[in-house]
């Protein structure tokens, strides 16, 4: 697993109008979403899309463009005509597999009746997309929360429905350098942890998910279950294998 964190504090510190900015500032901007292509420009935006999907899912969000550009069969000034800086590219792909988790729990949501059916359809759609290897490391990280004397956690955690027992702590997530992310920082990771949120309670309340199991403990078996291997038959099997025994260690147990 790679925990994404080369690269990404700049990114994330790229407001959209810092981006706008930049992009007017250089001639060049990423207006894919705006202004149509021609046919082959929409295809290397494609090819550039897919293999940095595949080369910051094998290497980290800190493998250089020019890998990006020699997986998409391109040159590396293509690359830099699309996103003109290496961190806008990084925050293209997080929104997007941010935003492709999202709609997978919402499905899981909308459409199983049983809330164990539905938080474990969602984890195994989801480690078999390999979205969880190009989560943003504010998605991943976890550290304990700070306690007022009553046992009380004394900030509310970024992460919906993360209260333990009393006495236990509670996990949340945290930013670059440990200080808990305002919650208006990226408001595609925060509409993922509130849909997941959603799934972890329903399936606590009845009884099926353990009662110390958090947001953020599905997101990093999400994770964890998505290992870069060589060979993708090897790799899709050793996911299912690794997910089974996960699953099995977030189900509640008969007391």
């Amino acid at each position: 697993m790679h925990v994404q964190d080369s690269h990404w504090s700049s990114a994330s510190s790229l407001t959209a109008g810092g981006m706008v900015s930049a992009a007017a500032g250089n001639g060049r901007g990423d207006s894919s979403r705006s202004t149509p292509l021609r046919v082959d420009a929409q295809r290397n935006l494609e090819h550039v899309l897919r293999a940095a999907r595949e080369v910051f899912g094998e290497l980290g969000y800190g493998a250089p463009m020019e890998d990006v550009a020699r997986r998409a069969r391109v040159g590396v000034g293509t690359v830099y005509r699309r996103f003109p800086s290496k961190d806008v590219l990084v925050r293209r792909i997080a929104e997007e597999e941010t935003s492709r988790l999202t709609d997978q729990a919402r499905a899981a949501l909308g459409q199983e009746d049983e809330p164990w059916s539905a938080l474990s359809r969602f984890l195994r759609t989801s480690v078999a997309s390999g979205a969880g290897r190009l989560l943003p490391p504010q998605v991943l990280r976890v550290g304990v929360a700070d306690e007022r004397a009553d046992g009380t956690v004394f900030d509310e955690a970024r992460v919906p429905q993360q209260r333990t027992q009393p006495g236990a702590g509670e996990l949340r997530l945290v930013s670059e350098g440990g200080v808990s992310a305002p919650a208006d920082d990226d408001s595609g990771a925060a509409a993922l942890l509130e849909v997941v949120g959603q799934l972890v309670e329903r399936a606590r309340a009845a009884g099926e998910l353990r009662a110390d199991v958090s947001v953020a403990d599905v997101l990093l078996v999400i994770a964890t279950a998505a290992p870069s291997l060589p060979d993708a038959a090897q790799q899709a099997a050793a996911s299912a294998r690794l997910l089974d025994i996960l699953l099995e260690g977030l189900r509640s147990r008969p007391a």
